[in-house]
């Protein structure tokens, strides 16, 4: 007996179920290949505030303390590529920082926003000036966050996706200030210690929405923090230094590593 032909339908079919597994290993074998990792973003991403920074780094302050530094001495990627830079906002990632990037960029972290939103002048209003002043300036930078700041991060994840589209994209938060009702005695009353963590939520659910938008995973830092932000007696975050401005309100090396480097290896 002659055995029955394959109709052309039944041959159409396996056919295309085999141009989409080899289409599939295709992309599995790129992914695997995207293994280098590139951090990118401000000063929390370069380390400000940690100590050891890269001499080559210049005012960039890159810290051999910082998250990213850390994550690649344990896991050493295939390349490492670090380009955050102290003081950098939205802008300034997509115009300096992005050159590393590309198809075998496998894994990338950020942190961005912040300076964008103003919130080193804010902390600069709340220290300085009134009450009354430090609120509205709070007030301020929230509107800033709702109708300008999700416009800026879009156009920074966007370049990311387009420059790296094998890449995992972490974006990192930042954290609580304050313990309220702490062990300060002085400085700024609780009701703008309360004001300027409230504004850290704020500017954090912002990024958080942009970034799920963006199909990137957002990295909470705040519940590592709490227990140590500034009034708790175990701060990993400077609080005012008049000796050293720059890094005032920024995590020290424990900061870097006990809250930033497990929410970056927790996501990645």
């Amino acid at each position: 007996m002659r055995r029955p032909r394959f109709s052309a339908y039944m041959t159409s079919l396996l056919l295309a179920a085999g141009l989409a597994l080899t289409g599939a290993a295709a992309a599995q074998a790129r992914t695997a290949a995207a293994t280098g990792y590139v951090a990118l973003g401000d000063s929390y991403s370069s380390g400000v505030g940690a100590g050891s920074y890269i001499s080559s780094s210049g005012s960039c302050d890159r810290s051999t303390k910082a998250y990213p530094y850390l994550w690649n001495a344990a896991h050493s990627p295939s390349s490492f590529d670090f380009t955050a830079c102290s003081g950098a906002r939205t802008g300034d990632v997509t115009a300096n920082q992005l050159g590393p990037l590309s198809s075998s960029t496998g894994l990338v972290s950020i942190t961005i926003g912040g300076n964008d939103a103003g919130f080193s002048d804010v902390m600069t209003t709340c220290v300085l000036q009134s009450e009354s002043t430090c609120l509205s300036r709070i007030a301020t930078a929230k509107a800033y966050v709702d109708s300008t700041l999700p416009g800026k991060l879009d156009s920074v994840y966007s370049a990311i996706s387009a420059k790296a589209p094998a890449a995992h994209v972490v974006v990192l938060g930042y954290p609580r200030f304050y313990k309220l009702n702490g062990s300060c005695l002085t400085g700024l009353s609780e009701t703008e210690r309360s004001a300027v963590n409230g504004a850290a939520d704020y500017l954090d659910s912002a990024i958080a929405a942009r970034a799920a938008a963006h199909g990137f995973t957002f990295a909470d830092v705040r519940g590592n923090f709490t227990g140590h932000e500034i009034c708790s007696g175990s701060a990993w975050l400077h609080s005012l230094n008049w000796l050293d401005i720059g890094v005032s309100y920024h995590p020290t090396a424990s900061g870097q590593s006990g809250g930033y480097l497990p929410a970056l290896s927790g996501a990645a």
